[in-house]
């Protein structure tokens, strides 16, 4: 077939875009930090990577492919477990034509809900930056497709956001004293962060999407790099938990409020910490064998600095809660999707995604 005939580049382009009107929509977009970052911080400048081994040691190609994970992460996992194809880092020169239908990862490790956390790091796809590539995105879709196709793929994508560990652990908690925390007390702190991310959440609405999976933030408090620095006997980092339970409970209350506003559910709030800490507190009812100390790591609990080819690493990735100091492993991983499609009100709210697959399969 002569692709450079317009004639045939036309009706290639007319099948494309009555496919996308007729058929649901199987696009999924993600936007957050290093918890679903798939690779984008690969094609930065920056300090927070995971491009060498042995990350990426359980991954299907085996090889470091920028998750700071042993393998696939919560993003990956999604996408699997619909039976999508894998999403590309929205930075892939590779990105491009039909492969845009499928959705694309925003992510960037390192962000978070605030500009100034992780500035340590150099460089990175702030979450204004991550909008706005989505907003590029879908000018380049427009182009392809045209703008009602575009539009109802978007309406009906998939959509994850994975913001506000960083904004404790990489900012207010990164120092004895820091810029936030002399700014403000921890409570006006979460009641700033929680007005912040509602700005962000409500642009990701006005861009069209109508499918939103919020996390909240994890046990920040247990992690091994936390413990490293705070625990004698393996007991979690109390200030620290205290701030992940009162951002976590305000976000609840923040999406309640919007999807009133709105009238419907669009937003969904996941509670991530609710899942990681049932295998924290009781990691062999799991089928782990440990939850403090990281696979791969090194000093007390594996908890300093990134995992690298001169750090300690576990033989059975499989037994261990946490991957690094910061990050769970992809068994983890697996738990806590089976969790975002099957979990209770406790842990989904207000409905799990299988619930609201099904839901949408009746429209």
């Amino acid at each position: 077939m002569n692709f450079n005939n317009p004639s045939v580049y036309f009706v290639l382009v007319l099948i494309l875009a009555l496919r996308c009107a007729t058929a649901k929509a199987e696009a999924f977009f993600v936007f957050g930090d290093s918890l679903v970052d798939i690779g984008n911080n690969n094609f930065l400048v920056t300090t927070a990577r995971a491009d060498m081994p042995p990350y990426g040691i359980d991954y299907p190609t085996h090889s470091a492919t920028g998750r700071f994970s042993n393998g696939l992460n919560i993003a990956d996992l999604i996408s699997e477990k619909l039976g999508w194809e894998p999403l590309m880092p929205c930075l892939h020169p590779n990105l491009t034509g039909k492969k845009l239908l499928v959705g694309a990862n925003f992510a960037s490790a390192g962000v978070g809900i605030l500009d100034d956390t992780g500035f340590q790091f150099v460089n990175m796809i702030r979450i204004y930056d991550q909008l706005n590539y989505f907003q590029q995105y879908q000018k380049n879709v427009k182009a392809l497709i045209g703008e009602g196709p575009t539009e109802k793929l978007i309406n009906e994508s998939l959509v994850l956001i994975t913001l506000g560990g960083n904004d404790f652990v990489n900012n207010y908690y990164l120092m004895p004293l820091t810029l936030r925390s002399l700014q403000f007390e921890l409570r006006p702190y979460v009641a700033f962060l929680i007005v912040e991310y509602k700005k962000i959440l409500q642009r990701l609405y006005e861009l069209g999407a109508r499918r939103i999976l919020v996390t909240g933030t994890g046990p920040i408090g247990c992690t091994p790099a936390e413990l490293a620095l705070h625990s004698k006997t393996g007991e979690c980092a109390e200030e620290l938990q205290f701030a992940a339970s009162l951002f976590n409970s305000q976000l609840v209350l923040m999406i309640d409020q919007l999807n009133k506003k709105i009238g419907y559910d669009v937003f969904v709030a996941v509670n991530t910490n609710a899942m990681h800490m049932e295998y924290f507190i009781n990691p062999q009812a799991f089928g782990f064998k440990e939850s403090k100390t990281a696979c791969c790591g090194q000093g007390p609990y594996n908890g300093f600095g990134l995992c690298t080819v001169f750090s300690n690493i576990c033989d059975n990735r499989d037994d261990y809660v946490f991957w690094d100091p910061f990050h769970p492993s992809e068994r983890a991983n697996r738990l806590i999707v089976e969790q975002i499609f099957n979990g209770s009100r406790t842990h989904m709210y207000p409905k799990n995604l299988n619930t609201i697959m099904a839901l949408d399969s009746r429209v």
